[in-house]
């Protein structure tokens, strides 16, 4: 009896088996790289169930070993494989670097900076970044002025967000809030605070604080988990070793 899958298009399974992501798949169907069970196929829609048709991209059916890779994200820098603004991407960083298709588990905004984590497996990436299973994340901020309890209990007690627009997607009202808040060192008129989120949604500490009347001053992700940006220059970057791997997956 045939598998009762569904049938997805030809670029979406490409991404799914970690071959490329879809956007790169498009383009590869565009220029005949793109087979389904020796058929060239032309049509990125062309439907396809995964657990019976073969999907090949030059012959290749499968991706590489999972390889994870860190990086420490300079500021200026956004969070995409494109930008339509024509902005740097992060991976000007790995310009030259024999690697295989690498895809951001997560990201960080452009003014931000810090660890930031890459996989060719969107398996791995998808319990990484999910809130029931992902490793905490750990901020090093500066803001805008100095932080007595007052604001440290309010940024972990949380604050309620009205409905916003992300793009043309509109998000309903929201509480969020900190896992932990406690200031490092103090100046005169700032500080720098480490906050550690369970979850780290697009721009959450900055939502966080602007809710408290508090701006950002510099935000650099320090740690995911067990992992530790370390002395890791600024965009530099490394693979992972499989110890650490599995350590961020629990």
């Amino acid at each position: 009896m045939k598998s009762k899958s569904p049938r997805h298009g030809v670029a979406r399974v490409i991404s799914k088996l970690g071959l490329g992501s879809r956007t790169q798949a498009m383009q590869w169907v565009r220029e005949g790289r793109v087979r389904v069970n020796g058929r060239l196929v032309r049509d990125f829609e062309f439907g396809v169930q995964h657990d019976l048709d073969r999907v090949t991209v030059d012959g290749l059916e499968r991706a590489p070993a999972r390889l994870v890779v860190m990086l420490n994200k300079p500021r200026g820098l956004v969070t995409t494989t494109k930008d339509e603004q024509g902005r740097e991407t992060v991976y000007r960083c790995f310009e030259g670097a024999a690697l295989p298709w690498l895809a951001p588990v997560g990201r960080l905004d452009k003014a931000s900076e810090g660890l930031l984590l890459f996989s060719n497996d969107p398996a791995w990436a998808a319990r990484i970044t999910a809130p029931a299973t992902g490793p905490d994340k750990r901020y090093h901020v500066q803001i805008d002025r100095l932080a007595d309890a007052s604001l440290l209990r309010r940024l972990e007690q949380g604050v309620q967000l009205q409905g916003e627009h992300s793009g043309a997607r509109r998000i309903g009202a929201r509480r969020i809030g900190a896992k932990s808040v406690r200031c490092l060192r103090a100046g005169r008129r700032n500080a720098w605070l480490e906050i550690v989120l369970d979850e780290g949604r697009n721009r959450e500490i900055r939502r966080l604080l602007a809710a408290c009347d508090v701006s950002v001053l510099r935000l650099v992700r320090v740690a995911i988990g067990g992992l530790l940006l370390g002395d890791l220059p600024k965009g530099g970057w490394r693979a992972l070793s499989q110890e650490e791997i599995s350590a961020l997956a629990g």
